[in-house]
């Protein structure tokens, strides 16, 4: 169907992230992905804080409102908790108030929209969502921004606990397998689980409920991933949603349905991006550079930013360095005063750092050997579309799951997990970027080309088509 379809044939769909930037873009590029595909009649809804974050930020106001005549951004208020030294503390207390403050206010919303809402896309970690949809009787989706194959461990935890292989019995614990996950008997071990969720000493821990609490059983599943990277996992999900879409990488669709030449220049960030970085870029010598960045969660102690710097400096490579000054703390939690001299003065002379980088367009320059990464989904598959092999440092969550299989499963780099040495990162940095170079970028490519073919008429492309037909069946 055209753009130019009348709002009665195009169903209203309302589509509803969590308040994160890996939540966010995903879901933004999607929004795009549907406008372009004609159900360009769409309610993008936020939190308060994130909308005004994206106007400040990004160029959603000319991106969306003047291409789509029928799409709107609408806000709810903030319900965020105040700040805390344990995430799985804050990630709970924003939960219990997402379902006591924010959700009788989404279901009002629904009640009294017009035109009314046929069809809702909800996030995966916010299940009053799918439950609001339920009760007023309006069809939904649900959209996992994580790996298929994290998303898979959190569904499984419950056979994990009732083989006993949770909890961890310590440090001695850590690399025991976990063999209760269907596809992963052979794969994942106690330190690959979810951190910070799974990885508990106690089974009644609250944290752990956190990963179970969110799941909902559903008719259709949308996953940001597709079938040739994860599709032994995506078989078992099947077992359980047997409507399971696979339309990612979302942002390589997107720019298939743009049809353009060259990197789509939009932005769904919530913090001000540096470009000078890409002028800096274009003087560097083809695939010599290693790219860091840790992503918009990950926390940095002032002993491991000494570590990371020493061993940078000692692997003698040209470096791209992301990192927000919030994201440096010291010993108690607290946010660095100023940046340590380690990252300021230590191995500047060869490298470039910004608080915020064009994360896509820099994966995408030539200069680029590399992306030393906190392994969140999103960064993930921006580099395994790029064909740019990684050295994986997860923090939190599901990048735990997605750093094991980046090493051991696809062969696109390496896993750092649990460690933090100035010897083992000029390690790390030296086999990704000499020593095994050659065997990681011919995997790199490879996985690359498959990307490309799935949302250029492969997989991702039917998957979403039949997504389509089922938003306006539904509807």
């Amino acid at each position: 169907m055209s753009e130019g379809s009348t709002s009665a044939s195009v169903p209203h769909v309302l589509i509803f992230p969590a308040p994160g930037q890996g939540h966010v873009t995903p879901m933004l590029n999607l929004a795009q992905v549907l406008c372009l595909s004609g159900l360009n009649h769409i309610t993008f809804l936020t939190y308060q804080s994130i909308h005004e974050k994206l106007v400040l930020c990004s160029d959603i106001q000319s991106r969306f409102l003047s291409k789509y005549p029928q799409f709107q951004f609408k806000t709810i208020p903030d319900c965020m908790p105040g700040p805390t030294k344990d995430f799985a503390d804050w990630l709970r207390k924003l939960l219990e108030a997402m379902e006591s403050k924010t959700k009788p206010k989404f279901k009002k919303m629904l009640s009294e929209s017009d035109p009314s809402v046929d069809f809702i896309i909800g996030d995966m970690i916010m299940s009053f969502v799918h439950d609001a949809a339920i009760e007023v009787g309006i069809p939904s989706v649900q959209f996992h921004t994580c790996s298929a194959s994290s998303f898979w461990v959190t569904y499984c935890i419950p056979l994990i606990i009732d083989a006993q292989q949770l909890p961890i019995r310590g440090e001695e614990d850590m690399d025991r397998l976990i063999t209760k996950v269907p596809g992963m008997e052979t794969i994942l071990r106690c330190r690959d689980l979810p951190k910070k969720f799974c990885q508990v000493s106690d089974i009644t821990d609250p944290s752990l409920l956190l990963c179970t609490n969110t799941m909902r059983e559903a008719e259709s599943l949308i996953l940001n991933t597709f079938e040739e990277l994860e599709g032994p996992i995506l078989s078992q999900i099947r077992t359980r949603y047997p409507n399971t879409y696979t339309i990612g990488p979302v942002n390589e669709l997107l720019q298939t349905k743009l049809n353009q030449q060259e990197s789509n220049s939009s932005s769904n960030s919530l913090w001000k991006v540096d470009k000078s970085c890409i002028e800096w870029l274009d003087k560097q010598p083809s695939k010599s550079v290693l790219y860091i960045s840790f992503g918009s969660v990950t926390l940095v102690t002032r002993d491991q930013i000494m570590e990371l710097c020493h061993g940078l400096a000692n692997s003698k490579k040209r470096f791209l360095w992301a990192i927000r000054h919030e994201s440096l703390i010291d010993e108690d939690g607290n946010v660095l005063e100023k940046i340590p001299v380690e990252l300021e003065l230590g191995p500047k002379e060869r490298g470039y750092i910004v608080s915020w980088a064009p994360q896509e367009d820099v994966l995408g320059h030539k200069a680029i050997g590399g992306f030393w990464t906190h392994s969140g989904w999103n960064s993930t598959l921006e580099s395994v579309a790029a064909g740019v092999p990684m050295i994986c440092w997860p923090y939190y969550g599901d990048q735990q799951v997605n750093s094991r299989f980046v090493s051991e499963v696809w062969k696109l780099g390496l896993d750092m997990k649990d460690t933090c040495d100035r010897n083992i990162v000029e390690k790390m940095i030296n086999d990704l970027m000499v020593d095994m170079r050659e065997e990681f970028v011919k995997s790199a490519e490879k996985m690359a080309e498959l990307a490309r073919i799935s949302v250029q008429g492969g997989s991702s492309s039917c998957n979403l088509d039949r997504l389509i037909e089922n938003i306006r069946l539904k509807s």
